[in-house]
C-alpha cells in the first residue's frame, strides 16, 4: 500500500482527493486553507523578459491567472483525469473559448441537435457569421446520422452527455470513435454529469467542458476545459489571454471550498431525481416524464452502461392541457423555485412553453405541452413530492380517488421515456 501525501495528488485515491486536492496549506499565515487572494497583479521577476520562458501559469496578472484559479484547475485536472484545467468566468466562455482554439474559418462541425440554447446560437449564427464555420445539426443519438453527417473538413463533434432540456442521452466512446475515425476531436459538455457520474476523458474524448456554476452552492460561476496540457495551454495563452474571460479569485474560491463535498451531495441529487422521476411517472396528470434512470428511457442502456453512482439530478416532464394551466402548477410551488440553472443545494424548475427553432427536435409531447425540467436538489424527496402533488392537484384536480391508493415509487408508466 502507497502512503498518501496531500503533496503528491498521484498517491491520493478520488475520495481523499476530493477533500483535499487543489488546496495548499499557507505558509505566512499557517493557515491550512488556501486564503483567498484578491490582488491583480504579482510580483514580477528580476527579469521579467523570462516571464515567457514560464509558460501559462506564472502569475503575474489576474485577468490571466491566480492563485486561486490555479488551485481549482489543478483539482479539476485530476477529477476528470485530464493533464490539465483552465477555468474562466462561466461557462459558455469556457465552451467559446474551446470552440475558439480548436476551430478556423471554414471548418465543419457536427452539434446536437438538443443543446443548451447559448451553444445553439453560437453554432446557429455567430461563429457562422463571424469566422465561416458550418455547423450541422443532428440527433446525436442517431449514430449512423452523425456518420452520414461528417464532411471532409469536419473538425469537430459536440454534444452534451445528458443533453439540456430534454435529457437524452450520448454515448461518448461510439462518439469518439466516429470523431477519431475521421480525424476530428470530440469536445462533451458534462454539466449535468460531474465526476464521479462520468469522466468522457477515459471514454475516448478529446475535451470536457463544464458549467462550474452548476452543482455549487448558487453562488458563484465559473466555467473550466480539461484535457490534454497542450490544448488547455493552447486556450490559456489564446482566448483566455486575448478576450478575457478570467474568472475571479472569490468565484475560484468558492468553487473550490464547495468541490468537497460534491461527490457526497451528487449521490442526494440523484437518488431524490429517481424518486420524483418514479412517482411523476406513475401520476396519471402527468402526460410524459423524461429521466435517463427510467427503464423506458430510450437511452437507458446507453447511460447505465456509461454513468457511475446516479443518472443525474435534472429530469423533464410534460404536464396536459392549457398553457395557463401549466402556469398554474407552476406558480403553486411552495418549496420548489421558478428559476433557471441547476444542481443548486435548492430545487429549480424551469418552464419553456413555445418551442423555438431549436426546440424541433424534442419528441413530440414536449412540442405539443411545453416542457418542465426539474433540478433536483437536496432536500426530503418527501417534501418536493408533496410539493408537486399539492400543485398539480391546484392545475388538474387530485390524482386518485382520496380513498384510493397511490402506487408505489416503484411504478414506471407508459408515458415514462
Amino acid at each position: 500500500m502507497v502512503r498518501p501525501d496531500r503533496r503528491d495528488h498521484a498517491t491520493l485515491g478520488e475520495a481523499s482527493w476530493a477533500v483535499q486536492g487543489g488546496n495548499r496549506h499557507d505558509e505566512t499565515t499557517g493557515a491550512i486553507r488556501t486564503p483567498i487572494v484578491m490582488a491583480d497583479s504579482y510580483r514580477l521577476p528580476e527579469d521579467p523578459t523570462t516571464l515567457g520562458d514560464d509558460g501559462p501559469n506564472v502569475l503575474v496578472y489576474t485577468r490571466e491567472s491566480g492563485a486561486n484559479q490555479l488551485g481549482l484547475e489543478a483539482k479539476l485536472a485530476r477529477n476528470d483525469h485530464g493533464e490539465a484545467a483552465a477555468v474562466l468566468a462561466t461557462g459558455v466562455a469556457a465552451l467559446h473559448a474551446t470552440f475558439l482554439t480548436l476551430l478556423n474559418p471554414g471548418d465543419h462541425v457536427i452539434v446536437s441537435d438538443v443543446v443548451y440554447m447559448r451553444v445553439w446560437g453560437l453554432f446557429d449564427s455567430l461563429l457562422p457569421a463571424k469566422l465561416g464555420i458550418e455547423a450541422t445539426f443532428v440527433d446525436i443519438t442517431d449514430l449512423a446520422g452523425v456518420r452520414a453527417a461528417v464532411r471532409p473538413n469536419a473538425r469537430l463533434i459536440h454534444t452534451e452527455v445528458i443533453a439540456n432540456p430534454d435529457v437524452r442521452v450520448a454515448d461518448i466512446a461510439s462518439l469518439a470513435g466516429i470523431a477519431h475515425d475521421n480525424d476530428a476531436r470530440l469536445t462533451v459538455d458534462s454539466t449535468f454529469t460531474p465526476p464521479p457520474l462520468i469522466r468522457p476523458l477515459d471514454l475516448g474524448a478529446g475535451v470536457v467542458v463544464h458549467s462550474l456554476t452548476k452543482y455549487g452552492h448558487g453562488d458563484a460561476m465559473g466555467g473550466a476545459v480539461i484535457g490534454s496540457r497542450r490544448l488547455v495551454d493552447e486556450i490559456k495563452l489564446g482566448p483566455l489571454r486575448h478576450v478575457g474571460g478570467a474568472i475571479s479569485p472569490f468565484n475560484a474560491w468558492l468553487i473550490l471550498r464547495g468541490s468537497v463535498t460534491l461527490p457526497l451531495r451528487l449521490s442526494r441529487h440523484c437518488e431524490n431525481a429517481r424518486a420524483i422521476a418514479d412517482l411523476l411517472a406513475a401520476d396519471p396528470r402527468v402526460a410524459h416524464v423524461a429521466y435517463p434512470g427510467l427503464p423506458g428511457h430510450p437511452q437507458h442502456a446507453v447511460a447505465a452502461a456509461q454513468l457511475d453512482g446516479g443518472y443525474g439530478g435534472v429530469l423533464s416532464f410534460a404536464v396536459p392541457e392549457s398553457h395557463e394551466d401549466r402556469l398554474r402548477f407552476v406558480n403553486d410551488l411552495r418549496l420548489i423555485t421558478s428559476a433557471v440553472s441547476l444542481g443548486h443545494d435548492e430545487t429549480l424548475i424551469a418552464y419553456e412553453d413555445s418551442p423555438a427553432e431549436r426546440a424541433a427536435a424534442f419528441a413530440p409531447v414536449f412540442r405539443e405541452h411545453g416542457l418542465i425540467r426539474l433540478a433536483v436538489g437536496l432536500e426530503a424527496a418527501d417534501d418536493l413530492v408533496a410539493d408537486l402533488d399539492a400543485a398539480l392537484t391546484t392545475a388538474y384536480g387530485p390524482a386518485w380517488p382520496a380513498s384510493g391508493d397511490r402506487p408505489s415509487s416503484s411504478c414506471a408508466s407508459r408515458r415514462s421515456a
